[in-house]
């Protein structure tokens, strides 16, 4: 029996604002000829890269929310830093870091969720997810690289937009982001996240005649144990 792919460490963000109609979130449409969730509307991320450990002091897990920051930077032009001295390290970042005298505000960011991909998948990723406020002097905007497009929407409106097919949702955010539509302020979602333990989840499958079925734990928090994969939750 051939080993399991093994899961690379990834950090993804949910960049949260409150708007006129509610609690916001920034999305980005991946592009077209990218493998991994093509054409999808994601949330920024990316894999955890050597320097991130650096910077973050060669902690392991602090090194998940410095790459958070640095993904939100290259992929939405945000910062979210403070000023510091940071640790010499290798890239574009952490010469940016320098320059300017910045550490990356990596405790600003609230532990959301942690998922990891099932071990059949041939390419896999232990991706942790955090909420971050969006700085209200900065303005999120796509890369036009990895993302083409991008969007603040509700929560809720993503889910939605899912359901009638007009927008390409994979089965993690889509679960998310109804975790998050639980939640009309950022405050409140900051609360939630930093009062409740992030339960891990590797997804189970098994065949029904209705569809895939994906099983994660209960304690996770998303409201069940098992759900559709092709479909999105009901709200």
């Amino acid at each position: 029996m051939a080993e399991p792919a093994p899961a690379r460490p990834a950090s993804t963000v949910l960049l949260l604002r409150d708007g006129a109609a509610g609690m916001e979130v920034f999305m980005v449409v991946r592009h077209h000829q990218i493998d991994f969730a093509s054409g999808a509307l994601v949330f920024p991320g990316g894999r955890v890269e050597p320097a991130d450990a650096v910077i973050a002091g060669g902690d392991d897990q602090a090194a998940f929310r410095v790459a958070a920051v640095r993904e939100t930077w290259e992929e939405c032009g945000v910062l979210l830093a403070r000023p510091g001295a940071p640790p010499p390290a290798e890239g574009e970042f952490a010469a940016m870091l320098a320059a300017r005298a910045l550490v990356p505000d990596i405790e600003a960011m609230a532990h959301f969720a942690h998922w990891i991909t099932p071990i059949p998948v041939p390419k896999r990723f232990d991706t942790h997810f955090f909420l971050a406020a969006a700085p209200a002097d900065q303005d999120a905007l796509h890369d036009g690289h990895e993302a083409v497009d991008s969007v603040w929407i509700r929560p809720r409106d993503a889910l939605a937009a899912a359901e009638d097919g007009s927008r390409k949702i994979v089965f993690p955010t889509r679960m998310n982001l109804l975790k998050l539509a639980r939640h009309d302020s950022v405050a409140d979602a900051f609360a939630a996240a930093r009062a409740t333990p992030v339960v891990t989840v590797m997804p189970e499958m098994r065949m029904a005649p209705e569809g895939r079925i994906l099983r994660i734990p209960a304690a996770a928090g998303y409201g069940g144990e098992e759900f559709l994969a092709g479909d999105p939750p009901s709200m």
